[in-house]
C-alpha cells in the first residue's frame, strides 16, 4: 500500500490535478483537514471508503490512521490544503511513517499564493518591477520562527511578499511593511481564494487593516504586498522581445 500525500488546493474542489482525483476515486481511506480541505472533493472517493477528518486529530492519532491502513493493506489518499510542499506538516508525518517502514509519495497541488494571484488577475513577477517572491508566513500562536527569518529583512529587499497566517495580525504588520514599501505601498488580502465566497480586499499599508477589520477576515486569507499589485508601466520580457533572436 502507499500513503498518498495530495496536494487538495485552495478551496475550489475542480483545482486539483487528474492524478489527485484519480487517487481520491480509488482510495478506500481518506484522510482530510476538514477545516480547510472542501468535503466536495470527497464525493468521488469510493461508496465505502473510510473517510476521516483530522481537524480534531493530533499526529499520534493522524500516525496511528496511517499504519493501521498499511496494516490493513489498504492505500490512503491524505488531503493537505494548498499545495503539501509548503506549510502542510506533511514532513513530521513523513518522519513517522519512515520509522514505522510505511511507504508514500506526493502530489503536489495548487497553493494559495497562485490562487490569489489568479483571483487578482495579477503576475507576481514584473519585468522591472519585481522578480522575487517571498513566500512566509508571521507567527503568534503559531511555531515561532527560526532566527533571522524577521519579516523586516525580507520587506528590506522590496520583493513581491506573500503571507500566510498574517491577516489577524494586520493592523501591526502594515505599519512595519510601510516603512520599507511606504504608506501607499499596494496591498492585497484574499480570503478563501478561489471559493464561492471568496473575498477580495485591494488598498494600500496604510488603510488595509481598516478594510480588513471591516470586512471581518481573521483567517484563511493571505496578504499581498508590494508594486507589482499596481504596476501599468513596465517592460515587456525578454522572451517574447521582438528584437530578441530566434
Amino acid at each position: 500500500m502507499t500513503v498518498h500525500f495530495i496536494g487538495a488546493g485552495p478551496g475550489a474542489a475542480d483545482l486539483v490535478t487528474l492524478r489527485a482525483a484519480r487517487l481520491i476515486a480509488a482510495a478506500p481511506v481518506c484522510l482530510y483537514a476538514g477545516a480547510l480541505v472542501p468535503r466536495e472533493l470527497l464525493d468521488t472517493a469510493p461508496a465505502d471508503a473510510r473517510l476521516v477528518d483530522t481537524a480534531d486529530l493530533d499526529l499520534d492519532q493522524i500516525t496511528a490512521e496511517l499504519v493501521a491502513a498499511h496494516e490493513a493493506g489498504l492505500d490512503v489518499a491524505r488531503l493537505h490544503s494548498g499545495d503539501p510542499s509548503v506549510w502542510s506538516a506533511m514532513a513530521e508525518q513523513m518522519r513517522r511513517l519512515d520509522a514505522a517502514g510505511v511507504p508514500y509519495d506526493v502530489v503536489p497541488g495548487v497553493p494559495a499564493f497562485a490562487a490569489a494571484a489568479a483571483s487578482l488577475k495579477r503576475e507576481l513577477t514584473v519585468p522591472g518591477v519585481g522578480q522575487t517572491v517571498v513566500l512566509t508566513r508571521t507567527s503568534a500562536r503559531s511555531t515561532a520562527m527560526p532566527p533571522g527569518e524577521q519579516l523586516s529583512a525580507y520587506a528590506a529587499t522590496g520583493a513581491t511578499l506573500v503571507l500566510h497566517l498574517a491577516v489577524q495580525r494586520i493592523a501591526e504588520l502594515a505599519p512595519e511593511l510601510a516603512e520599507h514599501y511606504g504608506a501607499d505601498g499596494p496591498v492585497a488580502v484574499v480570503a478563501r481564494a478561489s471559493r464561492d465566497d471568496e473575498l477580495v480586499l485591494r488598498g494600500t499599508l496604510g488603510d488595509i487593516a481598516a478594510k480588513v477589520a471591516a470586512a471581518g477576515v481573521v483567517r484563511t486569507a493571505v496578504v499581498v504586498v508590494g508594486p507589482v499589485l499596481t504596476a501599468g508601466e513596465f517592460p515587456d520580457s525578454h522572451l517574447y522581445s521582438t528584437s530578441r533572436t530566434r
